[in-house]
């Protein structure tokens, strides 16, 4: 595998085959070209380091052709993301975009693929308008699915009042619209709700806000480090209530830079994280245990994070479209880059690291809510809770 603004490292065959992405005995075609939009700079940088190490995991050959991928900074902005993806696909003619992993981005950048008919597999549950989605497909479970999973508990707990804090972006919308969802029917009552920017570097107001109606429990709807920011305020300001983010926190630099602020926080996430927790007859067990070792003996002991296995299974699943596409057209063509497209909206049953896969024209994640856990941060590591 060519990486173009990366570095690679190899996956053991072992786990290739394990992981559905073996060699045929296809003749050879031009080079398979896969692009990648991921935040390397900007406030979501830690989201993109995870994506990259993923990405530089992909193997040098799939169904017998070589690949190359094309790594770009979307530099956590949608200008950004957009220029990105219109060189991708103009330059660098691409069978298909990974990425981008921020919903304000995806959306930017839904119009690149619209158009230019290329296929992509974003990292973030950005759920485009039904005359947009044809070619918009994500590796990532719906936000409604963990967000229920977090009123579920608050069920359990016999939480009545709850406050949301979140970002004032497509993200925060996002988590604040399917919590309003998720609360209807239940006796929780949504007491509070502030906003704050991913570059803000005080939140004191908000929350001060936040605590003036007195809220059982509190969920930040946030994503990287920038989510830590809430937590710590509110556990400065004397807060003894549970906490819950959303799962766009789970990276080891969220617990580095919210350090014991963030200790006994609730987070629904896919079960990659915690692979080794699950029960052996979970579905996405093996695979998840095999892409961790194969993380961690790239990168060093925890360096596992759920970004990076969602950024493996969209490589799953246009690897497992390929062989199919390969049937009709050769790589680097607009007939390919289509095939590739119908083959993922006919994905069925494949096993990636966060789930079951199964799509269909009206649903491009296939996942359900089993392919969700919650988890608990202790002692500062990732714990499934039971």
């Amino acid at each position: 595998m060519k990486m173009i603004n990366g570095s690679m490292r190899h996956l053991g065959t072992g786990l290739v085959a394990l992981l559905m992405v073996g060699a045929s005995s296809l003749a050879a075609r031009a080079d398979i070209t896969v692009g990648v939009l991921a935040p390397l700079t900007g406030p979501a940088a830690a989201l993109g380091a995870e994506t990259k190490r993923a990405i530089t995991l992909i193997p040098d050959t799939l169904a017998g052709e070589k690949v190359t991928v094309v790594i770009l900074d979307d530099a956590t902005d949608p200008t950004a993301a957009v220029r990105a993806a219109q060189r991708l696909v103009s330059e660098n003619k691409v069978d298909v975009i990974l990425g981008p992993g921020i919903n304000a981005l995806a959306a930017a950048v839904t119009p690149v693929a619209q158009e230019s008919g290329t296929p992509m597999i974003a990292l973030t549950p950005y759920q485009p308008p039904a005359d947009k989605q044809k070619w918009v497909f994500r590796s990532v479970q719906n936000a409604d699915s963990m967000v229920r999973r977090i009123v579920q508990d608050m069920t359990e707990k016999k939480v009545k009042t709850v406050g949301y804090i979140g970002f004032a972006d497509a993200w925060g919308d996002l988590l604040a619209k399917e919590l309003d969802k998720a609360l209807a029917g239940t006796d929780i009552k949504l007491v509070a709700s502030e906003r704050f920017n991913r570059q803000d570097t005080t939140v004191t107001a908000q929350v001060l806000k936040l605590l003036a109606y007195h809220p059982e429990v509190v969920f930040v709807g946030g994503s990287g480090t920038p989510a830590t920011l809430p937590e710590i305020e509110l556990k400065k300001r004397g807060f003894k209530g549970q906490i819950y983010q959303s799962h766009g926190v789970t990276t080891r630099e969220f617990i580095r830079v919210g350090g014991a602020a963030v200790e006994g926080t609730l987070i629904p996430v896919g079960p990659i994280l915690v692979a080794e927790q699950l029960p052996d007859g979970h579905p996405s067990k093996a695979a998840g245990v095999a892409f961790n070792k194969a993380i961690e003996d790239a990168n060093g002991p925890n360096s596992r994070s759920a970004q990076a296995g969602t950024a493996w299974d969209s490589w799953l699943l246009f690897a497992n479209a390929v062989p199919t596409a390969l049937k009709t057209a050769q790589p680097g063509t607009p007939e390919f880059r289509a095939a590739v497209r119908d083959a993922l909206e006919n994905t069925k049953g494949l096993v990636g690291v966060h789930g079951v896969y199964t799509m269909t024209p009206e649903d491009h994640t296939g996942l359900d809510d089993n392919a969700r856990v919650l988890i608990e941060i202790v002692d500062g590591q990732w714990k499934l809770v039971k």
